[in-house]
């Protein structure tokens, strides 16, 4: 039913959850896990410079270093559980970014965190979530994480 699952993550606990489905749906359909980072561009050009984020880096290196932990996380929690996984690395706006690698890597599924908070703070911009689940041409799955805000 599903070759290829993406699951992109940005490395938070709202994806720990997320993890898990993504790589058992990865293993129950002998399909290829995709995982995905994207530097967020608005991030990176929102940084001033004079924020300290490490001594000899910028925002854009912290982020990417941020991003290949998560990767290579996430690779080897599937790599152990016996599923194929390629990883990727982007720069842009997060769901135009996994749209775009939807597309282009044919993607059957794909299972993304979202943290659930009470309150306000649910009003706040729209998700990455919603929106990839909103404009995606495949089937989104969507893992809530319950987080104190």
């Amino acid at each position: 039913m599903y070759d290829d699952v993406l699951l992109p993550t940005d490395g938070s606990v709202g994806v720990d959850r997320a993890t898990d489905h993504a790589i058992d749906a990865a293993e129950r359909y002998d399909a290829t896990l995709h995982v995905l980072y994207v530097v967020d561009s608005d991030v990176v050009n929102a940084y001033s410079g004079d924020e300290f984020v490490d001594g000899a880096e910028g925002a854009e290196e912290t982020l990417e270093e941020t991003g290949r932990e998560a990767l290579d996380a996430v690779a080897t929690r599937a790599r152990e559980a016996g599923v194929e996984a390629v990883t990727a690395l982007r720069y842009g706006v997060p769901h135009e970014e996994i749209l775009r690698y939807v597309d282009e890597a044919d993607v059957d599924l794909t299972v993304m965190g979202s943290k659930t908070r009470s309150g306000d703070y649910r009003r706040m911009l729209g998700s990455v979530t919603e929106r990839v689940s909103r404009q995606s041409p495949a089937p989104v799955s969507i893992v809530k994480t319950t987080v104190d805000a």
